[in-house]
């Protein structure tokens, strides 16, 4: 835009001299870029509190999940102390169940030794059941290849008929909450006889 000086404001050599206007007008757009940097700024300031938003919502987020996941995950297992406490239980009935069993081998039988026997049977079968339904899962080691995730072996003993390196002999049953172990089984393990 061209602002036309008036005739009486020139030098003697015949240049516009500065008028009130024209330094009005660089004031202005001085200004102007001014508030332009500032916006700029301004807009800089806001993109970057943006995106601190954004990573904190996804934060939070993240959050909500992994709390929801630990807290099925203690609910999945939060029988687990009360379940070692019963394994010891099922552990005595299998003892109980294997004395009246030689107790009856060694004396006629009798009808007390009968009753006993199907009244301790009946017991751990109905335990067995209410920890199956809790999630308990037995390991069952004979014969299967030792594995030190779930068998705890105590000895090895040489075998021709088992594989070396299989579970010859489980001494004492092994437990699993799910896919937890609470238990290993005890095992005797399996090696090769000496040619």
């Amino acid at each position: 835009m061209k602002t036309e000086v008036p005739k009486d404001e020139v030098n003697e050599l015949g240049e516009p001299v500065d008028s009130p206007v024209q330094e009005t007008e660089t004031a202005e757009q001085r200004l102007t870029e001014e508030n332009i940097q500032q916006l700029q700024a301004q807009a800089a300031k806001a993109d970057e509190y943006r995106d601190q938003l954004l990573r904190t919502a996804a934060d939070l987020d993240n959050y909500k999940k992994r709390a929801a996941r630990e807290k099925q995950e203690a609910s999945k297992y939060a029988n687990e102390s009360l379940l070692k406490k019963l394994i010891p239980v099922l552990d005595n009935f299998d003892m109980a169940l294997a004395a009246v069993s030689s107790a009856q081998g060694e004396t006629d039988s009798s009808a007390s030794t009968d009753s006993l026997q199907q009244g301790v049977s009946m017991i751990q079968q109905q335990l067995r059941q209410a920890l199956a339904e809790a999630g308990l899962e037995e390991i069952n080691a004979t014969g299967q290849p030792f594995d030190p995730n779930y068998h705890e072996a105590v000895s090895q003993q040489e075998s021709v008929e088992v594989p070396e390196g299989h579970v010859v002999q489980q001494l004492r049953k092994g437990f699993k909450l799910r896919e937890r172990l609470l238990r290993p089984a005890t095992v005797i393990v399996a090696k090769a006889p000496p040619q």
